[in-house]
């Protein structure tokens, strides 16, 4: 067929377009209204029965009947959470495999040489859930206040006060006390707080940062001392313990977290939508109210937050192991 001298003159423009039609964007579309086309994978790299673990379920329920999609939670565990992580920093970026990870994903950077970079391998969707530590000691410990256990430890000298530590923010959380307080504290490891909460009670170990549901019973029964909880806010489960910035050291919060995350290069429109959908999912009041008995706060947020959050998480609890002397560890 001859090719006409007002086809040729078009030719350049309808080839400059074809990039823009071939990204799926049409008039009227909606971006991502193709997503998901299969089942949207949600890994869990922890044992069952954590607020990871429990938050995933719970959302993804509800997920699965707005997308008409099965979501299948699958626990990968082992490494601290670095070996279900690692799956979903290498699987396919197009918001079908996705990770409900906590905050030892940045804090696990600190600790050990991983096989993926915590910012760059990943997208970022939503927070879902935030659970302040409690600083607490045991009922015969000389001190009831943030400001009576730095005076102690200055008085004793370096050492002097002993803090027992698992992993991660619960080991990192009283070295950044420690800093910012300019006193030095022993570490005394447990391999998790159920083992460390006898010491405390018999004043083998003084003092630790527990999460509020870990050591609340403690508390009520008087075996603990609640010094300060470590939220922006008070607990609601202690709201007569005031926090650690509002008592003694403005700016402190350390927190346990959750958080939906997926492999780097996922598409905008749909990990928009992923963030949409799975921060509207985390709401509901039944999610909402199940947390509420866990000690936790549900909370959402945008992928640009979400990622700015991690962010400033990996900075401090980085900059915390660093001046603490930590070396991270080949992983495994």
């Amino acid at each position: 067929m001859p090719i006409t001298r007002r086809a040729a003159l078009a030719a350049p423009a309808l080839l400059a377009a074809r990039p823009l039609l071939a990204q799926g964007s049409s008039p009227g579309s909606n971006p991502g209204s193709g997503f998901p086309s299969r089942a949207v994978r949600m890994v869990v790299p922890y044992t069952p029965g954590g607020v990871s673990d429990i938050t995933a379920r719970l959302i993804a329920e509800p997920l699965a009947a707005q997308w008409g999609q099965p979501v299948p939670v699958e626990n990968r565990a082992g490494a601290d959470g670095i070996i279900g992580t690692e799956v979903v920093a290498k699987s396919t970026p197009d918001g079908h495999t996705l990770a409900l990870v906590s905050v030892g994903h940045p804090v696990n950077a600190a600790f050990y040489r991983l096989p993926y970079d915590t910012m760059r391998d990943f997208s970022f969707v939503t927070l879902t859930t935030k659970t302040p530590l409690v600083l607490v000691a045991g009922k015969g410990f000389q001190a009831s206040t943030p400001a009576e256990l730095v005076a102690r430890a200055k008085a004793g000298g370096p050492g002097s006060v002993t803090f027992a530590g698992t992993s991660g923010v619960v080991r990192l959380a009283p070295l950044l006390f420690a800093q910012r307080a300019e006193i030095e504290m022993t570490y005394v490891p447990y391999r998790g707080s159920t083992q460390a909460h006898p010491d405390l009670m018999a004043g083998r170990v003084d003092v630790m940062f527990d999460t509020v549901p870990a050591a609340l019973a403690h508390i009520q029964s008087g075996s603990f001392k609640a010094l300060a909880t470590t939220g922006a806010a008070r607990a609601p489960q202690l709201p007569d313990v005031p926090t650690l910035g509002e008592a003694f050291m403005p700016g402190f919060e350390a927190s346990t977290w959750g958080m939906v995350i997926g492999p780097a290069g996922i598409p905008d429109a749909v990990l928009g939508k992923l963030s949409a959908d799975c921060g509207a999912a985390v709401m509901r009041p039944d999610v909402v109210a199940r947390h509420a008995t866990l000690g936790a706060e549900v909370i959402r947020s945008t992928p640009e937050e979400t990622r700015r959050f991690v962010q400033a998480e990996l900075e401090k609890w980085g900059d915390a192991a660093r001046k603490a002397g930590i070396q991270p560890q080949q992983a495994g």
